[in-house]
């Protein structure tokens, strides 16, 4: 097999698993109704089963760079994989409530591992240079997950079952497995640190308070007292788990990995523009169906187009980093972005359905651009000891910044609805949501501006004229601020 071939393979291995993982997470929403129906239980009671799924991933995506570290990336990897099938296994013949939370948690607990060290094996093999093209390879369907969940799952459940959402896993899962034996390198550190419980404790602690706090302010007026308790305990605990990172001598995250200053950029502003682009896949489907009175498929094929553009962009994205750099694509690219959350205000009931495709589609395109280039400089300048925790950070931080955008926006509807005095949401409503998630995007720019106009361009292959082309560093000490 040629050299640049194997690194593509893998990829195309970890963005299956990133949909499987993607549309796992979404896909029983829509089944909810029909779930409850079955398991004789309330739809309410068993959103239960969703918040587990999420509250077990962010528990133990702090794990999974020492266990690849100290196991190796295959290792893991093919585990995680075996975790997530034998849950779906179980979700899928779960009689009760209580069976299936209890396997949505085990299925959170390999979807922990999968993704995050599929990236680790994956940035690992392949050169800096390739790096732009890899991640575009993870963008689409990380993009694609979200979209295709809900109408997978009503269709699932309309003809079928919706046990075979579960159970359509299996076959993919044991393919995956094979195909990770067969291409999948182990990499793994040669000095074995042992595992630092305090911060596995504290980390997890953490992140399940906020995550919990995150999805209870989503909810509404009833459990904001509920949220307010999580979220001051998360923040809490997050201070004491931060502490003793810095402190402990081999610390489940290596912080460090701060001080590089296109992986603080990436993570920070990231963080905000995700909050705010990923709202579309919430408000987009609800605006449509609630207000413009679409069926669930036809909203459904609308906002399909954001997933086609990001597809498009997989060609570009190189020559446009290596031809503006990655400061000025994530400045201008960012505006451009930022337009296309708040161009959603304009939408009515009368506006022509094949326009609305196409401006998402103009969307898809320039959102996944920044997410890719966000995304490609997290790891451009990370030393290969501290890769380990800088993809763990990374996959903390989507989950925390995609439920954090969703559910400011759900509670920005809320206030509007009861300033309005109105008992059913209206068109104003949703101008006031995505004027908050255009907010959320354009105050990633804050980051953006303070990068170097030559940033990570090792990666991008961008030079200025104004900066010379001097050799890059081997102790990368000109990125570390």
């Amino acid at each position: 097999m040629p050299r640049e071939t194997k690194p593509k393979i893998v990829a195309m291995i970890v963005a299956s698993a990133i949909v499987m993982q993607q549309i796992d997470s979404t896909v029983i929403t829509t089944a909810l109704p029909q779930m409850a129906k079955s398991l004789h239980t309330d739809p309410v009671r068993l959103s239960v089963a969703v918040t587990a799924y999420l509250l077990s991933l962010a528990v133990f995506v702090p794990v999974s760079g020492w266990a690849a570290d100290r196991f190796g990336g295959r290792i893991i990897f093919r585990a995680a994989i075996a975790l997530f099938t034998v849950g779906s296994i179980l979700c899928g013949l779960s009689g009760n409530v209580i069976e299936l939370t209890a396997a949505r948690v085990l299925q959170g607990f390999g979807g922990a591992m999968m993704v995050p060290v599929g990236r680790l094996v994956l940035f690992r093999s392949v050169e800096k240079t390739a790096l732009i093209g890899t991640m575009a390879y993870l963008q689409v369907p990380a993009q694609l997950g979200p979209v295709l969940g809900p109408p997978i799952g009503g269709f699932i459940t309309t003809y079928f079952s919706w046990r075979w959402i579960f159970l359509v896993n299996v076959p993919l899962g044991l393919l995956g497995i094979v195909l990770v034996t067969v291409f999948f390198d182990n990499p793994k550190e040669d000095t074995q640190r042992p595992l630092d419980w305090v911060g596995f404790v504290l980390t997890g602690a953490s992140l399940f308070c906020i995550m919990y706090g995150i999805e209870a302010l989503g909810r509404g007026h009833n459990e904001l007292t509920e949220a307010i308790v999580l979220l001051v305990i998360g923040f809490g605990v997050g201070a004491l788990a931060l502490r003793h990172l810095w402190r402990a001598p081999h610390p489940l995250l290596d912080l460090s990995v701060f001080r590089v200053a296109t992986f603080r950029a990436s993570i920070f502003g990231g963080s905000l523009f995700r909050a705010g682009a990923g709202t579309l896949v919430f408000l987009l489907p609800l605006l449509l169906q609630t207000v413009f009175g679409m069926s669930a498929f036809a909203s459904g094929t609308i906002t399909f187009a954001t997933a086609v553009g990001s597809m498009s962009m997989k060609l570009t994205a190189r020559p446009i980093l290596g031809r503006f750099g990655f400061r000025n694509v994530i400045l201008v690219n960012g505006v451009i972005s930022a337009s296309t959350i708040i161009m959603c205000t304009f939408f009515t009931a009368a506006t022509p359905v094949h326009l609305i495709f196409v401006l998402l589609l103009v969307a898809g395109f320039f959102q996944s651009l920044q997410y890719t280039a966000t995304q490609a400089m997290t790891y451009a300048d990370v030393l290969q000891p501290q890769m380990s925790t800088a993809t763990s950070v990374a996959s903390m931080t989507q989950q925390l910044s995609r439920g954090f955008g969703i559910s400011s926006v759900a509670v920005l509807l809320h206030f509007s609805l009861a300033w309005r005095g109105a008992t059913t949401l209206g068109t104003e409503d949703f101008m006031v949501a995505f004027a908050g998630a255009t907010l959320l995007a354009l105050l990633s720019l804050v980051f953006g501006w303070g990068l170097r106009r030559d940033a990570a361009a090792e990666v991008s292959g961008h030079r200025p004229r104004s900066v010379p082309a001097v050799a890059h560093r081997s102790d990368r000490s000109r990125f570390l601020r």
